[in-house]
């Protein structure tokens, strides 16, 4: 049977050097290059990322590096453009600072066609330009973009895990998906000189809720290039207290069903009152990675309680944040 076409959609805006990375190692995948395609959505760069894209195809065997130029502001606009071109049967999704394996496309093809899954993801593995801080515990490692789920491949949607969720670095999705179900969220996912997020989970649970059959494919390996400022507290900071407001605004429209008290799950009170409670003590006892670590899920409740109050006020006044 002739392997799928694969058609590789990369977002990216001023990471030129990361970017010209990124795609040299998608230029050398193991999947047949008449059977590739690779498009980047430039979500209104001023750097050198057309020249690096128009590089990588002048000396790549794959046919065809495309670049599109999308002035919208936002990732979710610049992912979705570039879907519009793509022809693949199976669609994958990464980001400008990854470096793929080399199997990387073969073994996500390859959990699609043996699985007759929906939609596939796999591990985000860390590549660290200093080595992280002492106070850096792996309870946070999911605010630099890096999962790892295990060694064994899991099933993911109706029956499967509900603990590991695709995302937007390393994910392929059949295209006939795509069509049925939409694209990315746009109020949703990066947009320059912020931390918002949430674009990829909301697109998750909504294939999830159209009834689409995942796995996960510990095989399928991206590297993620964690730069020096992102290990700082203040980023850290950010990034949970965004990631509690986008979590938020997703379960507005996919609420869980648990009990509530004042529009907020009452097991999150609970769970920040504990929290609260384990980074003064881990603190005092002289556990700081565990006391931030604590800490920061009282700051991610902060931005989910404010989404849930405000953004409940601002959408009844006609406005939004």
């Amino acid at each position: 049977m002739m392997p799928a076409f694969v058609s590789v959609v990369v977002a990216t805006r001023n990471r030129a050097s990361l970017l010209a990375q990124t795609l040299d190692a998608l230029c050398a995948q193991s999947w047949p290059v008449e059977r590739l395609e690779i498009i980047v959505g430039d979500n209104g760069s001023t750097d050198d990322s057309r020249r690096v894209v128009e590089a990588a195809a002048r000396r790549s065997d794959v046919p065809a590096v495309r670049y599109l130029y999308v002035p919208d502001p936002g990732k979710s606009n610049a992912v979705n453009a570039a879907v519009q071109w793509a022809r693949g049967d199976l669609i994958a999704f990464t980001d400008d600072d990854v470096v793929p394996e080399a199997r990387w496309i073969e073994c996500l093809a390859h959990a699609v066609a043996e699985t007759n899954c929906d939609f596939v993801t796999g591990r985000i593995l860390p590549r660290w330009e200093i080595d992280p801080p002492r106070w850096l515990s792996r309870q946070l490692y999911g605010a630099l973009s890096v999962f790892d789920n295990g060694e064994a491949r899991l099933s993911i949607g109706a029956n499967g895990s509900s603990n590991v969720m695709a995302l937007g670095g390393n994910t392929a999705v059949r295209s006939e998906v795509i069509q049925r179900i939409g694209g990315l969220r746009t109020d949703l996912g990066s947009l320059d000189g912020t931390l918002r997020t949430g674009e990829d989970h909301e697109f998750f649970l909504r294939m999830v809720h159209a009834g689409c059959r995942g796995v996960y494919e510990p095989a399928a390996i991206v590297r993620h290039w964690v730069p020096q400022e992102r290990l700082r507290r203040r980023y850290f900071s950010r990034w949970l207290y965004q990631n509690g407001r986008a979590v938020a605004r997703v379960e507005s429209s996919y609420p869980p069903a648990v009990a509530r008290l004042f529009r907020v799950p009452r097991y999150l009170w609970r769970e920040t009152a504990v929290n609260a409670w384990r980074a003064v003590r881990y603190v005092i006892s002289g556990d700081r990675p565990s006391g931030f670590a604590a800490a920061l899920r009282v700051v991610w409740f902060g931005g989910y309680i404010r989404e849930a109050w405000l953004g409940r006020l601002h959408i009844l006044s006609g406005t939004r944040l």
